[in-house]
């Protein structure tokens, strides 16, 4: 199919979107890479009378490595954060989540900023961004505002951002310790059945802390506080892991749908997040 007739806009800078939005309120969609709204687009799923293309708008395309803090702009795509030698040595588990998005031709036009910005459900970036505890910068007329990702996403597609608001950057803490993001889908280019992003500090022979969030087993992803905490002064023995896998699935509340059912679902986010904290657990 295709999407029925709109107007297309393509400002220079962050002022002339947020004039567009508030000129066409309801009637304008802000857009990325397009790889979300343009297939909802041509279903007739949305209707987009003014589309605002971000693309010419500047310094959304920039990664900035800083001492202690990692800022990605919010139209970085995922071929980029694969790319980037110096963000795959300080923050690892961003290019192997990265890796898994998809295809290649997604991923060269695909952006971070599409991904954690519409609520879909199913995206990678939006856990990932909740295990590494990151901040969402969003510009809108009272000018720029940081939202934490763990309190971004209320329902599917339902998001902290204001309809007249911009997410325009992603920040957070250089990540330490042992990473890993695990994902199960039935095929290439498909969204997960399951997907994990861990974080584990190790001090010694014990977990010191642990960040563990999973991906499309509800309307939004899920930051486990319990599921890491089960981890935090112990070996990851046997029971450990036990305990933190029955936090996880105790927090999701998975749907059936052509993916499978829910027992299934539930399967298989116990053994993708047992290897997520494996590999994790590895590299710390």
């Amino acid at each position: 199919m295709i999407p029925a007739a709109f107007e297309y806009h393509r400002p220079k800078d962050i002022a002339g979107v947020l004039s567009l939005l508030k000129e066409h309120g309801e009637d304008a969609r802000v857009m990325a890479g397009g790889h979300s709204l343009i297939p909802m687009m041509k279903l007739r799923m949305a209707h987009v009378p003014h589309l605002i293309d971000l693309q010419d708008v500047g310094g959304l395309s920039g990664i900035e490595i800083g001492p202690d803090t990692i800022r990605i702009g919010a139209l970085v795509t995922q071929y980029d954060l694969i790319a980037h030698d110096g963000l795959a040595q300080a923050a690892p588990i961003l290019r192997e989540a990265a890796l898994q998005i998809a295809d290649p031709q997604v991923r060269y036009m695909g952006t971070v900023g599409g991904n954690v910005a519409n609520g879909d459900p199913g995206n990678d970036m939006p856990g990932l961004m909740q295990c590494l505890d990151a901040v969402f910068t969003i510009e809108g007329p009272e000018g720029a505002r940081d939202v934490p990702a763990r309190d971004f996403y209320e329902a599917a597609y339902v998001t902290a951002r204001e309809d007249d608001e911009v997410l325009t950057a992603v920040t957070f803490r250089k990540p330490f310790g042992g990473y890993a993001y695990e994902k199960q889908k039935r095929k290439i280019g498909d969204y997960a059945t399951a997907a994990a992003a861990v974080q584990i500090v190790k001090q010694g022979d014990t977990c010191a802390s642990a960040a563990i969030a999973m991906t499309n087993l509800s309307d939004t992803p899920i930051f486990s506080h319990a599921a890491g905490a089960a981890l935090v002064g112990t070996t990851l023995d046997d029971a450990a892991i036990d305990a933190a896998v029955a936090a996880m699935l105790g927090d999701i509340n998975p749907t059936e749908d052509n993916r499978g059912p829910v027992a299934f679902k539930i399967h298989v986010a116990g053994i993708i997040l047992r290897r997520a904290i494996a590999s994790a657990w590895s590299r710390a």
